[in-house]
């Protein structure tokens, strides 16, 4: 029998897709998740005994403790690697779709990068307090991933924040997370980064690559219609020149 510790305060989903208590999360704490869930995918992918795929990383399988410190919890879709193996392949795909991965879900293909492409949701979740499956713009039809890329390579990445979060943000850290994010969702799993070099990043500030297009993206990249100017304004949260923060 598997006997989970007592979480007083829930799930994570309990707090971000909740107007009301959303506002208890500031910036400071969503920072705090954001780099606990990292450094806990890195004790599985990485420090455990055995390397542990969890195959179900979403916001309701993020448990909160007192201290609003967060716990990767149900593992019951989790796959053991032993040895070196890093990757495999399934017939079976099991998990929450809007947090799998598209090789994972298209071709049953399982990997440490699954799991870094749920967290890349997940934290974009966190930003702006909206869910990837069912997300919702009256300009758009696309699904969250989708709509941070655009906004990304517009030049806007901080319209993505949720505004419950906007008087308690710190602006580089934000546009670092949102750029660690897309990083994360990239369509192609050899060109995410492993949980060791998001974990190093989330807590440094050297430039970072440019992300490209993320996984099931689909609508014409703004890049294609606009000057070749507007190529260089943004991808890197070193160098965009942002004056104010605005929240979605």
């Amino acid at each position: 029998m598997l006997i989970y510790e007592y979480m007083p305060n829930k799930s994570l989903d309990f707090f971000i897709f909740d107007q009301t208590r959303r506002k208890l999360l500031d910036w400071s704490k969503c920072m705090n998740i954001i780099v606990g869930i990292a450094r806990g995918l890195l004790y599985l992918h990485q420090d455990s005994r055995l390397r542990i795929i969890h195959r179900d990383i979403k916001a309701s399988n993020i448990l909160l403790d007192n201290e609003l410190n967060p716990k990767i919890s149900d593992f019951g879709l989790a796959r053991m690697f032993r040895g070196d193996q890093t990757e495999a392949n399934t017939h079976r795909v099991v998990g929450t779709y809007g947090y799998m991965s598209p090789e994972y879900a298209s071709n049953g293909h399982l990997s440490v990068k699954t799991d870094v492409f749920s967290f890349g949701v997940l934290v974009l979740e966190i930003v702006s307090g909206n869910k990837n499956r069912g997300f919702r713009h009256p300009d758009q039809t696309l699904n969250l991933l989708g709509h941070a890329w655009i906004l990304w390579i517009k030049g806007t990445p901080l319209e993505l924040i949720d505004e419950c979060l906007a008087n308690s943000s710190n602006v580089s850290e934000v546009l670092r997370c949102i750029h660690v994010a897309l990083l994360c969702v990239q369509q192609r799993p050899e060109d995410r980064p492993n949980m060791p070099t998001i974990v190093q990043i989330l807590g440094n500030e050297n430039p970072l690559p440019q992300p490209k297009q993320p996984g099931f993206f689909i609508g014409r990249n703004p890049l294609e219609q606009d000057t070749s100017s507007n190529r260089n304004n943004v991808y890197s949260a070193n160098e965009a020149s942002l004056t104010s923060l605005e929240a979605r």
